[in-house]
């Protein structure tokens, strides 16, 4: 059976767009890892480190995709799909939380020695920075289910989904190097806490307005039959 809405590919492909910059934004260890580097090494060394972060997000993408594809059965239940959403919120709102306090300078050690490597070099490592947190998952499958993204039999704007959250991701890591670029003489540690702060509170807030959007019934998204 068809959708009952009209699949918009530039809407799936907004929605992406949207994921991408939200999975990159929290400045985790690759995120202090691509400042540094920007910093030390030159912009391009940053960039290189944000898409070897934004390969490994994109592979985490897939198998998220691939794993939800596999109960759209269980949640085109309106009841299961509203337990979702529920569980979706508390997921964001629990790692934004997490994002707002947190302070990856803890984890990361920052050194201004060594060599700089090829840029081959400098995207492999960040790619094994990435890859190496699976918990990415947990906020993807959040991210998917709040904005509906997932739509199974359609290949096509499944496709063009995925290349707005590659896309997403790579302006996130462009937009980044460009900033701390610009802004070395005066961007230190405190520069890596206030982005994440900011990021943290966009995404509480965005989840406390889902989550009382869904309690209230403020709002659906639209059943999937297929």
């Amino acid at each position: 059976m068809p959708f009952p809405f009209h699949i918009n590919i530039l809407d799936l492909l907004l929605k992406g767009v949207a994921i991408g910059i939200l999975v990159s934004a929290p400045m985790g260890p690759v995120g202090v890892l691509c400042v540094q580097r920007t910093l030390n090494k030159g912009r391009w060394f940053g960039f290189v480190t944000g898409i070897g972060a934004c390969v490994s997000d994109f592979i985490y993408a897939l198998i998220t995709g691939l794993g939800m594809s596999f109960v759209m059965d269980f949640i085109s239940n309106s009841h299961y799909r509203y337990i979702l959403q529920i569980s979706a919120s508390i997921i964001l709102m629990i790692f934004g939380i997490y994002s707002f306090r947190s302070n990856p300078m803890k984890k990361v050690h920052v050194s201004n020695r060594g060599t700089k490597g090829s840029l081959i070099h400098n995207c492999i490592t960040a790619f094994l920075v990435t890859f190496s947190n699976p918990l990415i998952i947990m906020l993807m499958m959040g991210l998917f289910a709040q904005f509906a993204f997932i739509i199974p039999n359609h290949p096509v704007e499944m496709c063009a989904g995925y290349i707005g959250i590659i896309g997403g991701a790579m302006l996130w890591w462009y937009g980044l190097t460009w900033l701390v670029d610009k802004i070395r003489a005066v961007f230190d540690t405190n520069g890596i806490q206030i982005i994440n702060k900011v990021v943290g509170s966009i995404v509480i807030v965005m989840s406390i307005i889902v989550l009382i959007g869904t309690v209230f019934n403020l709002y659906t998204l639209p059943t999937i039959n297929y």
